[in-house]
């Protein structure tokens, strides 16, 4: 690489905070512990990460199904407020219309424990659940997936503007993360491909 004049390309050092846990919301219990999922829509997790652009931040919220590692909704805005993780709540709602008790799992930000948020997860029979305090390991799955983001998408590419950032990003979860990433957890299928065989 040195003779080639080759350079690893460097991780940014700077990481914008998007949890906010000193809140006056309520806490949900962490109910992943010792639990084992068999099927989808029994898990989802999700979390709000910022993508850097030339006119500012872009917050991306994404809604994962642990069983099988698809994005089953997101949303994305330059404010990163409850509304947002809203958004990506009803998306998944609606892809995914389930049926019985399902955990939707995430730390404990200001937006996942405000009234609006949980008056969707209520209104849907859904049961919250977020990560211990300070404990990054318990959301593993979705940090996996933002890192998997950042590494294959984010730091290959400055972005002029969000507009371009959303389509990228959209590209990035849509038709390649969804359809055609293999994942080892998933014995080297795409989640859809993965799903498919579960029908």
């Amino acid at each position: 690489m040195r003779a080639e004049r080759l350079f690893a390309r460097q991780r940014s050092k700077y990481r914008h905070a998007t949890t906010h846990s000193l809140h006056g919301g309520p806490i949900a219990p962490n109910r992943l512990q010792r639990f084992t999922v068999q099927r989808p829509n029994q898990v989802w997790v999700t979390d709000a990460t910022g993508i850097l652009t030339g006119q500012g931040w872009l917050y991306l919220v994404a809604v994962l199904d642990i069983c099988s590692r698809r994005v089953v909704g997101w949303a994305m805005s330059p404010m990163l407020d409850a509304p947002l993780t809203i958004a990506a709540l009803r998306m998944a709602l609606r892809q995914r219309r389930p049926v019985g008790s399902l955990i939707v799992h995430s730390d404990r930000g200001s937006q996942f424990a405000s009234t609006a948020y949980r008056q969707v997860l209520a209104q849907h029979g859904l049961l919250a659940s977020m990560s211990r305090q300070g404990n990054c390991y318990d959301n593993a799955f979705i940090e996996s997936f933002w890192s998997s983001l950042k590494y294959e998408l984010v730091y290959h590419h400055r972005f002029a503007t969000r507009a371009v950032a959303r389509t990228a990003i959209f590209d990035y979860i849509e038709t390649f993360h969804n359809r055609i990433r293999l994942h080892s957890s998933l014995t080297y299928r795409s989640p859809i491909n993965f799903e498919s065989k579960l029908n």
